[in-house]
């Protein structure tokens, strides 16, 4: 297909477009020609937006696209777009790949500030795109092993910053390092460290789940899950399965789906053993879910067996981070579970102590917790809107939406609040005043607005 002289995202849009094909169908194409699953319409969007330059990718596009390689090889990026470093490339693209840039930036960052050596890993060839990955950090004269430990303190620094960190920032890096990782396993075959290295790739996905879920992206969310669990598998490590299946579960809840949710936590735990973090998480979520499903026998049979599983837990339980667990009086969800079965005196009890001990003044001005610390300000005024208390319910509504981080999860639970109070109190200039908040948050953020079950705000 012939194709205009165009800036690379505006080229592979038009040559979509003159192809007559959505972004679901190449993303499909570029899995079909590849012989991976783990690319999504999420992925070619953010191409075409020119977020992430794709070069990697650019064989399977010209491809599926019916395009020359070398025009998209050479089709610059827009005019006056930054890299991660600050600089303006020059065009048409001649600067390494966006690709290179963010793993190299990205690790330095993530290592230097450990006072870990640098040291450049030899060219090898990713997705049969030959290039030298620059500045990798590895420790010790062993490169495989080393990158392997450096892969290692990435997932560390991921899984403890993810909760406060822009969800689409560090999709990007994320992303990139994940698809880095992926190309070393093709290249290293059978090594001994082979294993570590599919634990690394799965976690990675996993990390991207979380990160595609914060942003509302639950198609993406969902194929990596299914890429962690499947590497759980290949290295026998059934907890990765395991909090694969706590994010399906959770997406599920926040979509108004309980009963699936519960079947999924169910799955979760059978894979993996009492005494880990991640067991006592899903029966947890079992818990909430069964509370949304208005089941209080089933929520209060999973609430003793989420505190069973909190007291099997060792000591050093990490207690923040994605995975990580919330240590109070009461497990994890039980303030919101509360809420969900209308006992709502004891639901703004258990939250004030969750908000008393979990979420600190000094945890909150370090930007910890920025997400949790908002879903549970919102299910604070819920409840307080349960027991007719307007000025206390608003006035937690304000302060949840005046975070820095408006994750999916945390608009879900926003929306439930506007819709309580305008049932419930629709003359008040309070309510007008919250909605209009509501209204800036949304149109602040690019998270989508899926909705609770009507059976569920009835009960709010």
């Amino acid at each position: 297909m012939e194709a205009p002289y165009l800036p690379l995202p505006d080229l592979l849009k038009h040559l979509r477009d003159s192809a007559g094909m959505t972004q679901q169908q190449v993303a499909e194409g570029l899995c079909a020609i590849t012989g991976t699953c783990t690319i999504t319409r999420f992925e070619v969007g953010r191409w075409e937006q020119g977020r992430v330059r794709p070069t990697s990718w650019l064989p399977a596009l010209a491809e599926v696209l019916n395009a020359d390689l070398e025009v998209l090889k050479s089709a610059p990026d827009r005019p006056g777009k930054k890299t991660r470093t600050g600089k303006v490339p020059a065009a048409p693209y001649t600067v390494p790949s966006d690709e290179v840039e963010q793993v190299s930036e990205v690790l330095r960052r993530t290592f230097l500030q450990r006072g870990i050596a640098a040291a450049v890993v030899p060219a090898m060839r990713l997705h049969d795109d030959p290039r030298v990955i620059q500045a990798l950090n590895v420790v010790g004269n062993d490169h495989l092993g080393g990158i392997v430990d450096g892969l290692g303190e990435l997932i560390d620094h991921y899984a403890q910053t993810i909760c406060a960190l822009p969800p689409a920032d560090v999709y990007d890096e994320l992303l990139t390092v994940r698809s880095y990782a992926s190309g070393l396993l093709d290249h290293i075959g059978h090594a001994p460290l082979r294993k570590d290295l599919v634990l690394a790739t799965g976690s990675l996905s996993h990390l991207l789940a979380v990160a595609a879920c914060d942003m509302g992206e639950h198609a993406a969310a969902r194929v990596w899950c299914s890429d962690a669990e499947r590497r759980s598998r290949e290295a026998r490590h059934p907890e990765l399965e395991a909090w694969a299946a706590l994010t399906k579960a959770m997406i599920a809840w926040y979509q108004g789906q309980p009963r699936q949710s519960a079947t999924l936590s169910a799955r979760g735990r059978e894979v993996v053993q009492e005494g880990t973090v991640v067991y006592a998480k899903l029966a947890a979520q079992e818990m909430r879910a069964a509370a949304m499903a208005g089941d209080v026998d089933g929520m209060t049979r999973a609430r003793r067996q989420a505190g069973k599983a909190i007291a099997a837990l060792p000591p050093g339980t990490p207690t923040t981070g994605a995975l990580s667990i919330s240590l109070s009086e009461d497990p994890p969800y039980t303030a919101t579970s509360l809420l969900f079965v209308g006992r709502y005196r004891e639901a703004v009890t258990a939250t004030n102590r969750v908000i008393e001990i979990v979420y600190q003044p000094e945890a909150r001005q370090r930007g910890e917790h920025p997400s949790g610390y908002a879903r549970s300000l919102l299910i604070l005024g819920l409840a307080q809107a349960g027991l007719g208390r307007l000025d206390e319910s608003v006035a937690a509504g304000h302060a949840a939406l005046s975070g820095s981080r408006p994750a999916w999860p945390t608009m879900v639970l926003a929306e439930k609040l506007d819709k309580v109070l305008a049932q419930q109190f629709a003359s008040a200039e309070q309510t007008a005043e919250y909605h209009a908040y509501y209204l800036e948050a949304i149109n602040a953020s690019a998270v989508r607005q899926p909705q609770l079950p009507r059976a569920a705000k009835d009960r709010g």
